[in-house]
């Protein structure tokens, strides 16, 4: 996945999501909007970006992922000293009654539902970066 570093001073978006097709489309929108995204498949993945990359401000994370859900994801990222402090908005294509509130209990400071409101993103990520 990319693993570029992010221009000087500037936050990345740390993408979490095991279908290619939305970290692309996440990926170029957010691009286009001025913000640098790094991106992983999983979390293992993911757990190595945050270790070596300390540009890392924000993560979008996809709830449902095959070997690490997010459910059992943000707990660790949580819990951690390292990571505790970096924002994770869920990004989930479950949107029913419920939904939400499991996301945010999960540890996750907000939430959005796919397919994703891009005006909506980028009014969430300008919050917490």
């Amino acid at each position: 996945m990319n693993n570029s570093k992010s221009t000087k001073g500037m936050r990345s978006v740390l993408i979490i999501d095991d279908d290619s097709r939305n970290i692309f489309a996440l990926t170029a929108v957010l691009k286009a909007r001025g913000f640098h995204c790094v991106t992983a498949a999983g979390m293992h993945e993911a757990f190595d970006m945050l270790a070596a990359d300390d540009t890392i401000g924000i993560i979008l994370m996809d709830m449902m992922m095959p070997d690490m859900d997010g459910y059992e994801a943000i707990p660790k990222i949580k819990a951690s000293p390292q990571w505790r402090h970096l924002p994770v908005i869920a990004v989930t294509a479950q949107a029913m009654a419920g939904d939400r509130d499991r996301c945010l209990a999960a540890g996750a400071d907000d939430y959005i539902s796919k397919p994703v409101d891009i005006d909506k993103l980028q009014h969430l990520l300008q919050t917490y970066v």
